[in-house]
């Protein structure tokens, strides 16, 4: 599966496809040079009913700066879960604004984009989920 997303609405479907995504810390990078975010991640493959994993490469382009919130950078081993992926516009109909990928326990990474320019590829085959979050019981 490869998705990209261009538009605050196909960002919701991206989002939709990472919720409880898992990745260490250290499978994130941002290459300033190239203004591009990227990362390796472990998704619950939800459109087949959340029972597989599949590692799936994740990046953004047209990134100007990157931030994070509660989030120990320094912890390359550290395991997050991604709940969402949002954009807030700088203005409205500007295309430029902020990315929010929203981490369980209160943590989030902000990047700052000249415009939403995101793509979503599944890098291997799927193996069985360990277990499957519970959001009813949340």
């Amino acid at each position: 599966m490869i998705l990209a997303a261009q538009d605050a609405e196909d960002l919701t479907i991206l989002s939709a496809r990472l919720q409880d995504a898992a990745a260490k810390l250290g499978d994130f990078a941002f290459l300033p040079g190239k203004r591009r975010f990227a990362g390796v991640v472990n998704r619950l493959k939800w459109e087949d009913g959340g029972k597989a994993r599949v590692r799936a490469g994740l990046h953004f382009d047209g990134v100007l700066r990157v931030q994070s919130h509660n989030v120990k950078l320094g912890a390359k081993d550290a395991v997050v879960a991604i709940l969402a992926v949002t954009f807030t516009p700088k203005a409205v109909e500007d295309p430029a604004g902020t990315v929010e990928i929203v981490l369980a326990g209160g943590g989030a990474i902000r990047l700052e984009v000249e415009c939403i320019a995101a793509e979503l590829s599944d890098l291997t085959q799927p193996w069985a989920a360990r277990a499957r979050p519970d959001h009813e019981g949340a």
